[in-house]
């Protein structure tokens, strides 16, 4: 039980020396990321339509 008791201690400490970001920081993070993910699944979205449109033009004739 002392080793979990100091590994407890021990994330206590680090935690309190972790530098937090501030709630406008974190929130203008939070929106840069959902934005660059809708545009990272239009693109392979779009991607994926036109490869496969391709491949279905290709198998019809």
């Amino acid at each position: 039980m002392p080793r979990s008791l100091e590994f407890i201690r021990s994330v206590r400490l680090e935690l309190k020396q972790v530098k937090w970001p501030s709630h406008q920081t974190a929130l203008k993070m939070t929106i840069l990321v959902i934005i660059t993910s809708l545009a990272v699944a239009f693109y392979s979205g779009g991607l994926d339509y036109l490869f496969t449109t391709m491949l279905q033009q290709a198998l019809n004739r």
